[in-house]
């Protein structure tokens, strides 16, 4: 009997005090694969969504790391931390006076951060200088500079406040804990969005709490916890054709035109031109042949799909 392989999209629900590599170890283990690879990473205080690509599907991975993302968060004023989150050692305790950090001097420093903006991500951070790992130059002391990136914060909206006083080197000091939400484009650092909050209020700031709830189309709420023995991860694999269709206009191929695609042949097809990517589905089993671009009525390929095992087109 002939058995086809996992291949699909896999949406993770992270939880706290792991690292994303952890979560694909253990992802190999559970669906017997070595070929998985994930579209971006979290930290490891973070909690929320992950999308692993298993088996040929990792190819669909270049495509998604790109997409949106959602995430709520507790931002503390009054604390600044060497990783601008709680993983980090405090640098300095400067409080937060509620009655004066208003609601209004928060919204205007929250403000700030809205829209394109140049964000200088956390030192602590996997970004290369010099081929080496900014955490790795952080964590032994030397100098990093990071240099501003382009990012797009399409909301940052402030749902909460708490005033309370906690301890930091057994001194006790006044912040402000603010429950937010925050939607953006890749390669944003929610912590430093607090960093600078918290610079611009003049309190400093770090994260308490992460969440990535959302990537793109794609939900937390429809993700598994892959450390529940009761899941079974190859049954929760989405399969490449719905992903695909999900994210990009879709052209129907017949038997024939799947081989020939599949063999890297042009394909004439009535179709607009496009920018981006198209799926090219075999309508006959409803597979991915590849992503494609369509240029003067012709299909050609950006991305393959070769046919897992018993697959037909």
């Amino acid at each position: 009997m002939l058995v086809t392989p996992p291949d699909g999209i896999l949406l993770v629900d992270k939880p706290q005090g792991i690292s994303s590599h952890r979560v694909v170890a253990i992802a190999r283990r559970r669906l017997g694969l070595r070929k998985i690879g994930h579209a971006g990473t979290l930290d490891p205080m973070a909690t929320g969504l992950l999308l692993l690509g298993a088996g040929p599907s990792t190819r669909l991975l270049t495509h998604l790391v790109g997409l949106g993302k959602t995430y709520t968060a507790t931002v503390r004023l009054g604390v600044s931390t060497d990783s601008d989150d709680a993983d980090g050692d405090p640098t300095a305790a400067l409080g937060a006076d509620a009655a004066a950090v208003t609601d209004s001097a928060i919204e205007a420093a929250v403000a700030r951060q809205r829209g394109p903006i140049d964000q200088v991500p956390s030192t602590v951070s996997a970004i290369k200088v010099d081929g080496r790992r900014a955490y790795d130059l952080a964590r032994k002391g030397e100098e990093v500079t990071l240099r501003a990136r382009r990012v797009t914060i399409d909301r940052f909206d402030v749902l909460g406040r708490v005033d309370r006083v906690v301890s930091v080197d057994g001194a006790d000091v006044a912040v402000v804990d603010l429950d937010v939400v925050v939607t953006c484009s890749s390669g944003t650092y929610v912590r430093a969005l607090a960093r600078d909050v918290g610079a611009a209020l003049g309190t400093g700031a770090h994260l308490t709490a992460l969440r990535r709830t959302l990537v793109g189309p794609f939900s937390v709420d429809d993700a598994v916890d892959l450390e529940d023995d009761d899941v079974d991860p190859d049954h929760a694999l989405l399969r490449p054709a719905d992903v695909a269709r999900t994210l990009f206009p879709v052209v129907s191929l017949d038997g024939a035109q799947a081989k020939d695609l599949g063999d890297g042949k042009r394909i004439a097809v009535d179709h607009p031109d496009t920018d981006g990517p198209v799926a090219a589905i075999a309508s006959g089993a409803d597979r991915l042949v590849g992503l494609v671009a369509v240029r003067r009525g012709q299909l050609r390929v950006i991305t393959n799909f070769p046919t897992a095992a018993g697959a037909n087109a």
